[in-house]
């Protein structure tokens, strides 16, 4: 076996060039399902964990009809002003699947302190944000009930918001910031949360008191929707649909066109974002299959070539003995060392640009060593496919002509 491996290294270096091409197709084959296959699934475990910090089990009744863009995000435009505290209440009394809830109302503006003027996301929600968000603060406290009964003046500010307007965010608990025309007092800092699955910066967030924006800020009695937690993740269904009854009979709605609501879930924005990896999937499949086709045709074209330059190699080999298993074995030997070198390298260069692709886009390192190695066992079949016919041939040369004719 080893000698056979010799004679093979020594056939595949005696034509460096044409190896090197019948292995490139191979290469980047292996290298594109491999990267593509680990990017995805990165992708997918990150749509959970996002999904996780939305909030366990929830369930969001938005005022209008957002829209998704082909990211997945959700796009808010044309929202109405006809959610209101009764139509929270009723979601939040009647659904026997709800646990507990918080309204919010969304506005874009900015935040200062002193000369530091930066946008913001103002979310206006009562005292059970945390617990309906799974959004614990990290310094300071979140308001209380009592501090939403009384309108208080204060805010939770994002962990971005903080980093910008003072030199270390907890720097900013006890401090005054101006709102637009509002003062606010500074109780609480919230951690890096990132983005969420509805691609909003939940760092660059500031929280405050509902009542405090309805009454305070804005003076109005509309609400952009409600945030709620249900008692388990299999009554989404049932909840999603007793919640779609409930606003219908608050707006007295009998024609679907005329909602003026949307009823989702956090899987509901999962699923957008899992249909476009699988979209992602699909491509990368048929490009690696292309290049795999290619690599194979390469295998079996300069296999072909091989066979025909080392004719008399074979013909002495057999007229001093070589039986015609072993010269098929060395060619498919050749094909699948060709096609294998070819398989390990993409796996290990793919390996190495998406752990460059975790690190700058901030993805979960996710890693199949089944699959690498998987890949490159492949790689080795794949050449002796490719290999067979060459094989074959060689095996089935003519020793007496090959001996008087070379």
């Amino acid at each position: 076996m080893l000698n056979y491996l010799r004679i093979a290294l020594r056939s595949l270096a005696a034509h460096k060039l044409r190896s090197v091409l019948a292995m490139l197709g191979v290469f980047l084959g292996t290298l594109a399902l491999t990267g593509v296959v680990h990017v995805s699934e990165a992708l997918k475990e990150q749509a959970r964990l996002e999904t996780e910090k939305l909030g366990p089990n929830l369930l969001v009744v938005l005022a209008g009809q957002p829209t998704f863009r082909r990211s997945g995000t959700l796009r808010y435009g044309g929202l109405t002003t006809t959610f209101k505290m009764a139509d929270v209440t009723a979601l939040l009394e009647n659904n026997p699947y709800v646990k507990e809830g918080t309204p919010f109302v969304t506005k874009n503006s900015t935040i200062s302190y002193r000369r530091n003027i930066i946008n913001s996301q103002l979310i206006a929600v009562n005292a059970d944000f945390p617990a309906v968000r799974a959004a614990p603060v990290s310094s300071g406290h979140f308001f209380t009930a009592q501090d939403v009964e009384n309108r208080a003046k204060v805010c939770i500010l994002g962990f971005t918001i903080a980093s910008k307007l003072f030199n270390r965010p907890a720097e900013g608990l006890g401090k005054i910031v101006h709102y637009n025309l509002t003062t606010l007092r500074v109780i609480g800092i919230m951690p890096k949360r990132g983005r969420d699955l509805a691609g909003t910066d939940q760092d660059e967030q500031v929280f405050v008191p509902i009542t405090t924006y309805m009454r305070r800020m804005s003076n109005q009695d509309w609400v952009s929707g409600v945030f709620m937690t249900l008692f388990s993740d299999k009554d989404e269904a049932a909840a999603k649909k007793v919640a779609t009854d409930i606003m219908l009979k608050q707006h007295n709605i009998t024609r679907k066109a005329d909602e003026d609501f949307l009823v989702l879930s956090a899987n509901d924005v999962s699923k957008l974002k899992t249909q476009a990896l699988q979209l992602v999937w699909l491509l990368g499949l048929l490009s690696s299959s292309i290049s795999f086709s290619v690599g194979a045709m390469g295998v079996l074209s300069i296999m072909i070539l091989l066979v025909q330059t080392r004719k008399l190699e074979i013909g002495v080999r057999r007229a001093i003995g070589a039986r015609r298993s072993a010269i098929m074995s060395q060619f498919l030997l050749e094909s699948s060392l060709l096609s294998g070198i070819g398989g390990t390298l993409g796996a290990l260069v793919a390996v190495v640009i998406i752990t460059i692709v975790y690190y700058v886009a901030g993805y979960p390192y996710i890693y199949d060593p089944l699959f690498i190695i998987g890949a490159s066992i492949g790689s080795c079949i794949l050449g002796i496919l490719a290999g067979a016919y060459p094989a074959w041939v060689a095996s089935n040369v003519d020793v007496l002509k090959v001996l008087r004719n070379e």
